[in-house]
């Protein structure tokens, strides 16, 4: 017998879909997993900020360091080193270099990372693992090495040079001072910066050659493409984005660079000044410390380097849009 029951109508109201969507409540395991972590890093790095910040527009000094109230001075401080010849002197100085040590650095450590990826795995990480030994060294450390290797009483470099021939090289090598003017205090400062900098580089790139596919290679080989144009047509497109990385994180360091030269130019020598040197000779390096300078000086620094950072999150956007 047919089923002859009168069909059931649903009530009139919302029409929903097949699928049944259902708030989720927002999970806080996470946040507080990563709360103390945002904790450090606000307390010892973006409170220090503040306060540079801060004193920038003011005028601190041996009576404010013992209580008095700072005088607020506007943008007074920047004026004063804007107007200063030496500040120009200091920037150019950290300009050069940077782009020296930079240039330099990604070249070499580009190159290393290109042997290491044609040695076979057991040479590959043992010489990974031996010039990784450069960038775990100390930045002390590398300064003491270097002071010590271009030094003018004893120095190795000095007493390998005076032993090669005249015509060569010139004479008076055995008393030279690398450190007397900046053209060589900056030359040696460039070479510990690039040997401790280029295993990192290399090591980057050869990580970034593993996760290039091999057939791209074996049909650039088929086709004759040798290693100039199979590096800028299949290397390079495929690591760009790590390039990218290197270079801002290069720029950054070698722009920051303080400990190297400070040892081994120290506070006299302000010829060889570069930024950071400047900062902390204004702020520390006098018995009337000018704390407002310093911080004004550091502040434009950072701004500097916020500018490379924010070009750099450009370009990887764009990358990101044109994929």
């Amino acid at each position: 017998m047919l089923d002859t029951a009168p069909a059931v109508r649903k009530p009139p109201g919302r029409r929903t879909s097949g699928r049944v969507r259902l708030r989720r409540r927002p999970r806080l395991g996470p946040y507080l997993l990563i709360a103390p972590t945002v904790v450090v890093i606000a307390v010892l790095m973006f409170w220090p900020m503040i306060q540079i910040g801060i004193m920038s527009f003011q005028k601190v000094g041996n009576r404010q360091l013992r209580g008095e109230p700072a005088e607020q001075v506007g943008t007074g401080n920047f004026e004063k080193i804007l107007d200063d010849p030496f500040f120009w002197q200091t920037l150019k100085h950290t300009v050069l270099f940077a782009a020296v040590a930079v240039t330099l650095t990604l070249v070499i450590g580009t190159l290393v990372g290109l042997l290491l990826n044609r040695l076979g795995k057991r040479m590959s990480a043992f010489v990974a693992g031996g010039v990784m030994i450069a960038w775990a060294t100390p930045p002390v450390t590398a300064a003491i090495i270097f002071s010590w290797l271009f030094g003018s009483t004893g120095g190795l470099v000095n007493w390998s040079l005076d032993l090669l021939p005249d015509a060569l090289v010139g004479g008076g090598w055995n008393d030279h001072n690398w450190f007397a003017t900046p053209l060589s205090t900056y030359t040696v400062l460039t070479v510990c910066v690039v040997w401790q900098a280029c295993p990192f580089i290399a090591v980057s790139v050869l990580a970034g050659l593993k996760s290039v596919p091999g057939e791209l290679y074996e049909a650039a080989r088929v086709d004759g493409s040798g290693p100039w144009r199979t590096f800028w047509s299949i290397t390079y497109p495929m690591l760009k984005p790590i390039f990218l990385v290197l270079v801002v994180m290069s720029i950054i360091w070698d722009f920051k660079v303080f400990t190297q030269l400070f040892i081994m130019s120290g506070m006299a020598n302000r010829d060889a000044f570069n930024l950071s040197l400047y900062a902390y000779s204004e702020a520390f390096g006098s018995l009337n410390p000018k704390l407002g300078m310093g911080s004004a000086i550091a502040l434009v620094l950072t701004m500097i380097l916020l500018v490379v950072t924010a070009l750099y999150v450009r370009v990887m956007v764009r990358q990101g849009e044109t994929r």
